[in-house]
């Protein structure tokens, strides 16, 4: 009987060493499997947290030719991103190692390599952000908010705006863009190209004419009928409305007025607009060229009101200016559509409001009346 139980307990740890081998092994094997999926799971976050901190928004030029490890060390030098070999790798893995957008792209610091890789590639998954253009923002005003979101530089927007190939693809007679760039809340992707833009808020304006016209008695075309206005002319009239009030019910007989200075022989200088917002914009497009613009601090003075080599002084320039001085909204534009019918001649702010007056001598009084 003794043998038997004494070959029973010798056994006993080579079963318990045999379990913990096999513990051990299973163990390893475990681990060997679950470690590509961590490593997946670490990449993947990576790709999603922020690359450097810090604020602003830094150009990148990418070129034709640009290859992905040479991509990768311009981003970490303009820190952008901390590992750029990561970088390589995580764009070779979505397949976009070389579908870079060639030019020059704006990127914010901050962003996540995985958005830096949609902006470099102008994916439609890049990230998107709010802005607001104010009814009477100018294009240069524009321009300068589209850049601090991250949206487009400012020069490449100008140069767009300004472009003559995208003009007339556009069939827009001006020299620029101004007054077609709807004043609106949008939802922009960053790093985009300034011509998608352009061409968006061009439609926007034209959709936006089209419905007004409809509402305000076919207005559009009685202005091409009796003055022979395009839709440059009608934007340029609604652009100085635009500036000259921030009131809607004003806007009307502010048209009104404007219109009965084109119109009455009586009036002089004849067919003199005399709007203050026009002779300041010819100072914010050529300053150089004119010599009353001269540190002017961005507000109007009577030397430039006197000073014919601005083109844009309606002082000095009968008619319409050369064209829109900003983006007007839809209550300027119904104001040039249908004006008010009044005979007045001159308006003057007081309070925060106009007075407006029919002959000079009450012009007059309204202006002693708001200086007081």
């Amino acid at each position: 009987m003794s043998p038997q139980r004494s070959k029973t307990v010798r056994t006993q740890p080579k079963k318990k060493a045999i379990a913990r081998r096999s513990s051990r092994i299973w163990s390893s094997l475990l681990l060997v499997a679950l470690l590509p999926a961590l490593a997946f799971f670490w990449f993947f976050a990576w790709t999603r947290l922020p690359g450097a901190n810090g604020n602003g928004v830094l150009n990148l030029l990418v070129t034709r030719t640009e290859t992905s490890p040479s991509l990768g060390v311009q981003l970490h030098n303009a820190d952008l991103i901390k590992q750029p070999f990561l970088f390589d790798i995580y764009m070779l893995i979505i397949g976009e190692s070389n579908s870079w957008v060639p030019g020059t792209h704006l990127l914010k610091k901050g962003m996540t390599p995985r958005e830096i890789g949609a902006c470099l590639t102008r994916a439609a998954s890049r990230p998107k952000v709010q802005i607001t253009i104010p009814e009477g923002f100018d294009q240069f005003r524009i321009a300068r908010r589209l850049e601090t979101f991250g949206v487009c530089r400012t020069e490449a927007f100008l140069a767009a705006a300004s472009s003559p190939e995208l003009l007339g693809e556009l069939e827009i007679k001006g020299a620029t863009a101004e007054g077609f760039l709807f004043p609106l809340t949008y939802s922009l992707a960053v790093d985009s190209e300034p011509r998608e833009l352009i061409e968006n808020w061009v439609q926007e304006t034209r959709t936006r004419i089209e419905r007004l016209n409809q509402e305000h008695a076919q207005g559009f075309e009685r202005l091409k009928k009796d003055r022979g206005w395009g839709e440059l002319e009608l934007l340029t009239m609604a652009s100085v409305i635009e500036k000259e009030t921030p009131h809607d019910d004003e806007r009307p007989i502010i048209a009104s007025v404007f219109f009965n200075r084109l119109d009455d022989p009586e009036f002089h200088p004849r067919r003199m607009l005399q709007s203050d917002p026009t002779a300041l914009y010819g100072c914010l497009v050529a300053a150089s060229q004119i010599p009353s613009c001269t540190g002017n601090g961005g507000r109007v003075s009577p030397a430039m009101l006197r000073d014919a080599q601005n083109p844009y002084n309606t002082y000095k320039h009968p008619g319409l200016p050369p064209g829109p001085i900003g983006n007007p909204g839809e209550a300027s534009i119904a104001a040039v559509l249908e004006p008010a019918h009044t005979d007045f001649l001159f308006f003057v702010a007081k309070n925060g409001r106009h007075v407006f007056s029919r002959s000079l001598s009450e012009h007059e009084a309204a202006i002693r009346d708001a200086s007081e």
